[in-house]
């Protein structure tokens, strides 16, 4: 068996990627889930997991070369075949290739933007039937944040995933940055969608809106997803809100950034970019210091609603080595719980595989 292994799509906003490093060298053995090379995109970088055995016998894709969605990146030999049987598959696969990028570019999904009670909201709509999810992202995040899950979840429901106020590119202007008002801008886009009841899944303060949404409208809360979750506990990073907040420069944002996830390498020169670029946006910072006052101020998040936890089925998903809200805060709820161990912040983004497995499971039941 002649094996192709092609730059992956991860996400539907991922049109192209940047080879960044070779782990696997041509005559290597390569076991299937086994990674092989890295790779980096203009929000992450993540490793490529072979998804079949053999030995890698060409690499066509050099380091520091960007290909888009699809191309050929190598060869892997599954028992014996002889240059010329490689050559030929290489030949023919190159003579069919359509980038996916110009596919995606003529036909792909898009996020929309939409006024609501006087507000521009943005969210992506993806996938059909069943009970919908919503996603609901996290402080200083947008809904690439769930850029790894979206695309996997919608294969089996409608799923959608917005901006709240003040985040990507919704309206930034927020009243007081209350917890009620965020939850108030879900609900506003669930009427406007007119979808009456859904899954709600949220990371970090998107935790903590879902479960205020759950609390003020329980009719319309068929279960919770709860991801390093806000709302469960009263500590927090405040020196990270903060330091997110004042920064202003790649060296004063990156120390912020690391302390997300578990791989410090994950943050790359673009997501500093586009992280500053959103941070200079008219409004942003006011929006962000209206909301670390309303709900995470003293260095102590202020809104408690663990009690809200199991009055809907719940699913509880917390990295090991949170540095932004302890695992701890999960200890106790009336939850599946599920410690994913060294995972920081952005479980969702680093172990996105494991975490799509457990709420799609979850969903399911």
């Amino acid at each position: 068996m002649i094996h192709t292994l092609t730059m992956p799509k991860w996400g539907l906003s991922m049109t192209e990627g940047r080879v960044d490093v070779w782990l696997k060298q041509p005559g290597d053995p390569v076991e299937k889930g086994e990674e092989v090379l890295d790779v980096e995109t203009d929000k992450i970088s993540s490793s490529v997991e072979a998804p079949f055995s053999g030995v890698l016998r060409r690499v066509l894709a050099q380091s520091d070369e960007t290909l888009p969605v699809g191309a050929l990146l190598a060869i892997v030999v599954e028992g014996e075949a002889s240059e010329a049987e490689i050559d030929g598959v290489i030949e023919a696969f190159q003579a069919g290739f359509v980038s996916s990028a110009a596919e995606a570019e003529a036909s792909g999904p898009s996020a929309q933007k939409v006024e609501v009670g006087g507000r521009l909201l943005r969210y992506l709509d993806l996938g059909e039937g069943g009970t919908p999810l919503v996603l609901v992202h996290g402080f200083g995040g947008d809904l690439n944040n769930w850029l790894f899950n979206h695309p996997v979840l919608a294969a089996e429901r409608r799923v959608i995933a917005l901006d709240l106020p003040g985040h990507g590119e919704s309206g930034k202007y927020l009243q007081t940055g209350e917890l009620e008002e965020l939850s108030q801008v879900v609900l506003a886009l669930l009427d406007y969608l007119k979808v009456d009841r859904v899954h709600l899944a949220g990371h970090s303060m998107g935790g903590l809106v879902s479960l205020n949404l759950a609390r003020v409208a329980p009719q319309r809360v068929a279960s919770l997803t709860l991801i390093a979750s806000a709302g469960l506990g009263t500590q927090i990073n405040s020196d990270y809100l903060q330091g997110f907040i004042d920064a202003s420069n790649r060296n004063a944002l990156k120390p912020q950034l690391v302390q997300l996830f578990s791989d410090p390498a994950l943050v790359t020169r673009q997501m500093l970019e586009d992280m500053l670029k959103f941070k200079r946006l008219e409004g942003v910072e006011q929006a962000l210091r209206q909301i670390t006052g309303a709900l995470f101020s003293g260095g102590r998040q202020l809104v408690d609603l663990r009690s809200v936890v199991g009055q809907q089925p719940s699913l509880v998903i917390w990295g090991s080595d949170d540095a932004i809200i302890p695992a701890s805060h999960a200890q106790g709820v009336d939850a599946q719980v599920e410690i994913l161990p060294g995972q920081g912040h952005m479980v969702q983004l680093e172990a996105a595989e494991r975490v799509n497995q457990l709420m799609l499971a979850f969903l399911r039941t």
